[in-house]
């Protein structure tokens, strides 16, 4: 019988799932200044598709190329994109409408304390926002997620054991 090997849409799945959580807590406790929550969500990330890489590794007998584990984390990371777009988008709509409001208002207070921002330059800068807001949340989500995924998927490909078999090798044993 033939090692069963995990999917890399199930370990996406469960990234995304874990990520999603994580992004609900900090919205119910009010933890958006809080970096090193962020940090924290980073690092579960990058490693979360590292042990997705070599556990690939190992259900494979480690009988992978470098490429094979990269493309299996990337594939993983495109999961975890899909459903980080898609939870944005309920997130900002449905689940937390007033999301948007608060997270605009935090950036009110931080340009309030640079000097150099007059009332109106903070205006401009506060409707400039309004108006990006969902593109530059979504396009975050995809190019975040998809650098962190693609990091994660190097060095998960760098640190689990390969031992590629040659196809084009034969045997001279006779």
């Amino acid at each position: 019988m033939e090692k069963q090997i995990t999917s890399h849409i199930i370990k996406g799945a469960i990234l995304g799932g874990i990520s999603i959580l994580f992004s609900i807590i900090i919205y119910v406790f009010n933890l958006y200044t809080t970096q090193w929550l962020n940090w924290l969500s980073y690092a579960i990330l990058i490693g979360g598709i590292i042990y997705g890489n070599v556990l690939f590794a190992n259900q494979s007998d480690n009988n992978v190329t470098f490429g094979n584990i990269f493309a299996h984390g990337f594939k993983t990371t495109a999961v975890v994109i899909v459903i980080t777009v898609i939870y944005t988008l309920l997130a900002l709509y449905v689940l937390f409408p007033d999301m948007v409001d608060k997270i605009i208002e935090m950036s009110r207070v931080e340009m309030a304390k640079n000097p150099k921002l007059t009332d109106e330059m903070i205006e401009q800068g506060i409707a400039m926002t309004k108006k990006l807001f969902l593109p530059f949340a979504i396009a975050g989500a995809i190019f975040g997620t998809g650098f962190l995924g693609a990091i994660g998927s190097l060095i998960g490909a760098a640190v689990a054991k390969k031992n590629p078999v040659d196809p084009f090798k034969q045997d001279t044993a006779q």
